[in-house]
């Protein structure tokens, strides 16, 4: 009777313990995170911008039921990372999960505040149906209001929620300016980096003229692709602004091609000089990758006119980047008739290159003429890391250190104007969108710009990583079952060892 009441007894109290800790677990969680670039970690910058909270913020989650797996996952994930920001924020960030599917009333609110459904497909006895999800979520702070319109699975989710925060959280924006004057873009011809900077800026065009200087209070100057001559003058108002500890960001065309024409030659602005005298050579030449992207061409076949893509070396893929801030993440950006970047500068000053070609490149010296039809080889590409993006650190002739970023295509981040725009690719957005966070180093939120869940198939790992996991998998259930079987054995070796002593009882 003992023997049966000790067993109702420990049942009683290992169901108890397993309750207590699922209640407690949907508030408080250890999690262990051995992602390579720690997915599931909070950054230092969220943690200070959820200590500086100093009213509540409500964040609504508008989520779906009956996702599948791979789509409800994102609301684990976005749940789970709330239940942590609540516990930084000592409670500021409360939270509620919303179904826009369940009721009429809260559809409407969810896509007055920007949230749009999606439709997904899902598998219903055996039938494939598309349904309407909402995967979204708007915050809050008094009257200030800001939406996530939509959680991609794999998005940089930490980045989404804490610049929302930051947005509704700050009172006053830093100031960042586009210089006007010179044939440069203007702000909406840059729909793409407007809107990225907009989060946590106030992004602002500036006409340099002769008598008017650079306002104290832009914190960063941005230079992109002038095409006229520019004053001598307007570059002392930029050194004026740099020797007081102001940042630049500059984007330059040192050459342009013509597809009409089939013709490259070099553009001169007065932008070269003066980067040349800081000690960044920015040559007059077209650079080649055998990592490029593609032109249409026409081509008379018969009667016919038939269009054709044509890989294009004069316009290099670039994935090759030095371990920074600004590019971490980065995988790919596309340029447009780049120019090799060279420091001629003394070691008083921190030159470090941010991006490369790939070790199969070329360059090629203006003028020059297009040959579409070029059949490419192996010793068109002699030369391999050529610099096409790097940073420059230290003393500018003023009281206080300074720094800039140069890259050597203008167009790499312009749309075009309204009704002509293209849509660039994401990362050549992020690399002058990053560029301006660490010059400006304000917010810190640069590492999580591109911080998402990788896809990474097994197929492309490198052979002896693949060999090694697979090793893993197999081999390690073994070695435990083992190593438990030789626990086992030992503990009843000496249980029945002591059960042979005189003095057992």
């Amino acid at each position: 009777m003992m023997k049966t009441s000790n067993v109702y007894l420990t049942i009683f109290l290992i169901v108890g313990i397993v309750i207590v800790i699922n209640l407690f677990s949907n508030q408080f969680f250890l999690r262990l995170d051995f992602t390579e670039d720690h997915q599931y970690t909070l950054s230092k910058a969220t943690k200070n911008i959820l200590k500086e909270l100093q009213e509540p913020v409500t964040v609504r989650a508008f989520f779906s039921e009956d996702l599948p797996p791979d789509v409800s996952k994102v609301k684990r994930d976005f749940q789970e990372m709330l239940i942590e920001y609540e516990n930084l924020s000592d409670g500021m960030v409360v939270y509620e999960f919303l179904n826009p599917n369940e009721d009429e009333e809260t559809e409407m609110e969810a896509v007055q505040n920007g949230i749009q459904p999606v439709m997904i497909n899902i598998r219903e006895k055996d039938q494939m149906k598309q349904q309407k999800a909402f995967l979204g979520a708007l915050i809050q702070l008094g009257e200030q209001k800001e939406s996530i319109p939509f959680l991609q699975p794999g998005a940089a989710m930490e980045y989404s929620l804490s610049t929302a925060i930051k947005k509704i959280s700050v009172t006053e924006k830093p100031a960042i300016a586009l210089i006007q004057g010179h044939g440069e873009p203007g702000i909406f011809e840059m729909q793409q980096v407007f809107a990225n900077l907009d989060v946590l800026y106030s992004f602002e065009s500036l006409a340099l003229t002769d008598t008017t200087s650079i306002p104290d209070h832009y914190r960063t100057v941005a230079l992109v692709r002038p095409t006229d001559s520019i004053p001598l003058s307007h570059f002392q108002k930029i050194d004026e602004f740099l020797a007081k500890g102001g940042r630049l960001f500059v984007a330059l065309n040192r050459v342009k091609g013509d597809f009409s024409t089939a013709y490259g030659t070099a553009v001169t602005t007065g932008l070269e000089t003066w980067l040349r005298n800081k000690g960044i050579e920015v040559e007059d030449n077209f650079i080649t990758d055998v990592n490029c992207g593609s032109v249409t061409v026409q081509q008379q076949q018969g009667y016919f006119t038939i269009s054709r893509n044509i890989q294009f070396p004069y316009l290099p893929v670039i994935n090759n980047f030095r371990e920074h801030p600004i590019t971490e993440g980065l995988e790919a950006v596309i340029l447009q008739f780049a120019s090799s970047i060279h420091y001629i500068g003394d070691s008083t000053k921190l030159f470090t290159p941010l991006a490369m070609t790939s070790e199969k490149s070329g360059s090629f010296r203006t003028p020059l003429y297009f040959d579409i039809q070029k059949e490419w080889t192996g010793n068109d590409f002699p030369l391999s890391h050529q610099v096409i993006a790097a940073s420059l650190e230290g003393d500018f002739g003023g009281d206080e250190p300074t720094k800039m970023v140069v890259v050597s295509d203008g167009d790499f981040v312009v749309n075009g104007p309204r009704g002509q725009s293209q849509q660039l690719q994401p990362d050549n957005v992020s690399l002058m969108v990053n560029s301006i966070d660490w010059l400006s180093d304000d917010t810190g939120l640069i590492e999580l710009r591109t911080k998402g869940i990788v896809y990474r198939p097994i197929d492309q790992l490198e052979d002896d990583t693949k060999t090694f996991l697979k090793l893993l998998n197999f081999l390690l259930p073994l070695v435990l079952v083992i190593l438990y079987g030789i626990f086992r054995m030992q503990r009843n070796r000496t249980i029945r060892i002591k059960r042979l002593e005189e003095s057992y009882v």
